[in-house]
């Protein structure tokens, strides 16, 4: 098979079960709007902070995928049966830290002047998906895995299949009916707890079962903690997690902050970051597959077929983002009215659309760039580069001409603020990365083998 069908072929297959996992919040977001403005203001934030813990912490397994892609190119199938089992102690402390983030998140949204009327929701149904995130960060183990395998097939499946039980399930309880009272945007959290312990369960009940993973020794008695393989997880994990965290708190933050300008602020804005969730989903499809592929060769001593692979992922990655960000600036009128039935809501959203249009075709650039630096165990300037793009330009700076103004500009006192900051912050992000990125990867390829 060639290069080009091998990635498309992973690709395509984690992108189906991605659009599935985005599709959970993306009904969330419908089924909160029609049910009413403010339980759609309430998921804005609620979800915006799950998402900044979630994402930020699930990162630290994600940048798992190439040291196991490794072992798996290097053909080491007990090693890496091993190494899973090992990660599970890293899992623990994951978990443990993302279910106290989620129990008190009282401080951050005062500190965020989230008003007080929102400010009970929003914690309910932080408290509620606390008691989800274990398992999610469990399948997402089992999911990074296959990835790593080449064998993604498996996951969508589960993935798909779960959109069936979590959009019925969040009607349910966020409308109530049956017996059972309205939640608002704490029946959706309440769904997603539902549907995450299902997931993890399928995915135990594969493993035993299923013949592609016996080769690996998956359920040998777990060994003691080995803490030079967990060190060398952290040393992997924990810069790309804080990139993750920079990244999406950069974004998520933007809901929070923006929550002080009312209902249609954050309604507005939950519009725009759904429709750039969704098309991200395709760049991150691109960098799983890709990254499997460089990581595969570099372990099986070809740098230069990694090499080769790193230029096809940026050049299918720019072709796909530029055709789905003009898709969504001719749509960009037509795409609020999905979400809510407030007109003024959907002119606001409209606007900011626009901006996701472009803030799309950059973003995409970043992220299948960082996840092949982690092929080449780069992690620390990418994490560097994050901070002062995202943090300094694009949330400051989207801050500031929200808020402040600059000298004879008065303040925007409007979302799209933050979305012209975070836009220019992410095109210097993607130029960074992208000249670290082939950098590296020609260095590697001049090396011996």
């Amino acid at each position: 098979m060639s290069e080009l069908k091998s990635i498309s072929r992973h690709a395509g297959t984690v992108l189906a079960g991605q659009l599935a996992t985005i599709a959970y919040g993306v009904a969330d977001t419908v089924i909160a709007g029609r049910y009413s403005d403010e339980a759609l203001a309430a998921l804005s934030v609620g979800s915006a902070f799950y998402i900044s813990v979630y994402v930020g912490l699930i990162g630290v397994v994600h940048a798992l995928l190439p040291r196991w892609a490794e072992l798996h190119g290097a053909g080491r199938r007990d090693k890496l049966g091993w190494s899973l089992r090992q990660s599970l102690y890293l899992s623990g402390f994951i978990i443990a830290a993302g279910m106290a983030a989620l129990l008190f998140p009282a401080p951050l949204l005062r500190w965020a002047q989230v008003p007080e009327l929102m400010r009970d929701d929003v914690q309910r149904y932080l408290h509620v998906l606390a008691f989800a995130f274990a398992p999610a960060l469990l399948f997402r183990l089992f999911s990074t895995f296959n990835q790593s395998l080449g064998k993604p097939l498996l996951v969508t499946w589960l993935q798909v299949g779960a959109l069936g039980v979590k959009i019925p399930l969040s009607i349910w309880l966020v409308a109530g009916g049956g017996g059972v009272e309205p939640m608002g945007a704490v029946g959706c959290a309440w769904a997603t707890l539902a549907v995450n312990y299902l997931l993890l369960a399928l995915a135990v009940a594969l493993l035993r079962t299923q013949s592609l993973y016996r080769p690996y020794g998956l359920w040998r008695k777990i060994e003691r903690p080995h803490w030079t393989e967990i060190g060398g997880f952290a040393r992997l994990g924990v810069p790309a997690g804080l990139a993750y965290l920079v990244e999406v708190t950069s974004f998520t933050l933007m809901a929070i902050f923006i929550a002080r300008l009312g209902v249609v602020g954050s309604a507005s804005h939950q519009i725009a970051a759904s429709v750039a969730t969704v098309l991200y989903m395709v760049p991150l499809s691109m960098a799983i597959a890709c990254s499997a592929r460089v990581s595969f060769w570099l372990g099986a001593g070809h740098a230069q077929r990694a090499k080769d692979t790193v230029l096809l992922g940026l050049k299918l990655t720019a072709g796909y983002a530029v055709f789905l960000g003009f898709a969504v600036y001719l749509g960009r009128r037509l795409i609020p009215v999905w979400y809510s039935e407030t007109p003024e809501i959907q002119v606001a959203a409209a606007t900011l659309l626009a901006w996701v249009a472009f803030y799309h075709v950059a973003d995409a650039g970043q992220a299948v760039s960082a996840f092949m630096l982690r092929c080449y165990r780069i992690t620390i300037a990418p994490l560097a580069v994050y901070g002062v793009g995202l943090w300094g330009v694009g949330l400051y700076g989207g801050y500031l001409l929200t808020y402040k103004g600059f000298s004879s500009y008065p303040a925007m006192e409007s979302p799209i603020g933050f979305w012209i900051a975070s836009t220019v912050a992410i095109a210097f992000v993607s130029a960074s990365l992208v000249v670290l990125l082939w950098r590296a990867a020609c260095k590697r390829a001049r090396e011996p083998s």
